[in-house]
């Protein structure tokens, strides 16, 4: 089945597209406050007439786009997230964030327009599909424990057998996609180290527990998970973001504070890299006589495509765009909460080049980041013909089942 007619009237709404961007990156909202954000999502769906429900997963949208009226209808959903980052835009161009100290630096505000865009064509032309599209715009990607989680339990996801979602990416330049079976993003734990020593004169060493001396030890020792504990097939990585000890040169620092991420794909070794940093931080402790405490939060599991959901959506990315478009995705450490909807259900997770020399060469969360605005017909043609012809096949095989 053609769905030309659902691109063609996509391109006519580009205008309308940049539009309800522009807006967004204007007016960002940082993770779990996203109220104004969800009130302009479901003043969009209202004036379109599209049936939604508000505050699911904290300030979570769902809307659905019923085109079949008969109980039973397949259903499909599509996912964008909502939430802005503390970074100052920094950007000099006319829809600059007007909120000090938050921006969209991951494109999240594209997200929001593309599946608004996809939700105007699907409302206006309900007579040229079949079954159900539920849109989920989602609250706090950002920030762990994220919004999916409690999406669900709100019953986002309640009687949907498949799940997409994309993310505008600048890194790969406008015009290619990206996507790869299996894992494709990592699974995220971060830690929260406070070492306890005992302070006193820089000059008498002998009598105090240096801190600092204990906290350059640790990140020394925790570099060798990685290269002496686990196996070189297995791609992990052990960061330490911060260490914060002492005040002045000639006092000996009784605290260190030190804070670090954890990431991997594969739940043993998630398992292996946490217990591993319990063991050596016990141990290098006790070497120095420092007491500590240390507390792991526990983050997003490694986002895994479904092989036959990123068959259809390497299919419908080659139909719409050509074979040369498409890559091979790479894994990647960064982490996404996209990940919870696939331990649910089938889910197929893309990246959809919006990286050019000119205004978009800067990386995500980065103060001048911006993106290739045109990514976002792209990134709505593949998600809205891939639900379409996800329900297609659907409908074929309760027809075979028949």
């Amino acid at each position: 089945m053609s769905y030309n007619w659902f691109n063609q009237q996509l391109l006519e709404l580009n205008d309308q597209l940049i539009a309800w961007r522009r807006y967004l990156h204007q007016h960002p909202e940082r993770s779990y406050h996203e109220e104004q954000t969800a009130h302009f999502i479901a003043q969009q769906l209202e004036a379109m007439g599209i049936a939604y429900r508000s505050g699911v997963g904290g300030h979570g949208i769902v809307a659905d786009i019923l085109a079949d009226e008969h109980e039973g209808a397949p259903i499909v959903a599509l996912r964008a997230d909502m939430d802005a980052l503390e970074i100052q835009d920094e950007k000099q161009c006319e829809y600059v964030s007007t909120v000090p100290g938050t921006m969209h630096a991951c494109g999240h505000d594209g997200h929001m327009a593309t599946l608004l865009a996809i939700a105007n064509v699907l409302q206006r032309n309900r007579d040229k599909w079949r079954g159900q599209v539920r849109l989920l715009f989602q609250p706090a990607e950002e920030v762990s424990p994220g919004g999916a989680q409690q999406m669900i339990k709100d019953g986002a996801i309640d009687g949907v057998s498949s799940i997409y979602g994309v993310h505008l990416w600048t890194p790969i330049p406008y015009g290619k996609l990206a996507i790869c079976e299996g894992p494709m993003m990592a699974a995220v734990d971060d830690f929260f180290l406070t070492i306890n020593g005992k302070g006193g004169h820089g000059g008498m060493p002998h009598t105090c527990i240096d801190a600092v001396v204990v906290g350059a030890a640790l990140v020394q020792q925790l570099q060798t998970i990685v290269s002496r504990h686990l196996s070189p097939l297995e791609p992990a990585v052990v960061s330490v973001g911060t260490l914060q000890a002492g005040q002045t040169q000639n006092i000996i620092a009784d605290r260190a504070i030190m804070n670090g991420t954890l990431r991997s794909f594969s739940p043993v070794v998630r398992e292996q890299i946490i217990e591993r940093v319990e063991h050596i931080t016990r141990h290098v402790c006790e070497m120095y006589g420092a007491s500590y405490d240390l507390h792991i939060r526990r983050g997003y599991p490694a986002l895994n495509n479904d092989l036959n959901e990123t068959e259809r959506m390497r299919a419908v990315a080659i139909e719409q765009f050509g074979e040369a478009s498409l890559e091979v995705a790479e894994k990647m450490m960064p982490a996404e909460d996209f990940a919870y909807y696939g331990q649910h259900i089938p889910a197929s997770f893309m990246l959809v080049g919006a990286g050019n020399e000119q205004e978009a060469k800067y990386p995500h969360h980065h103060p001048m980041f911006d993106f290739d605005e045109r990514a976002m017909i792209l990134a709505a043609e593949l998600l809205g013909v891939t639900a379409l012809k996800a329900l297609e096949q659907k409908y074929c095989e309760v027809r075979v089942n028949v």
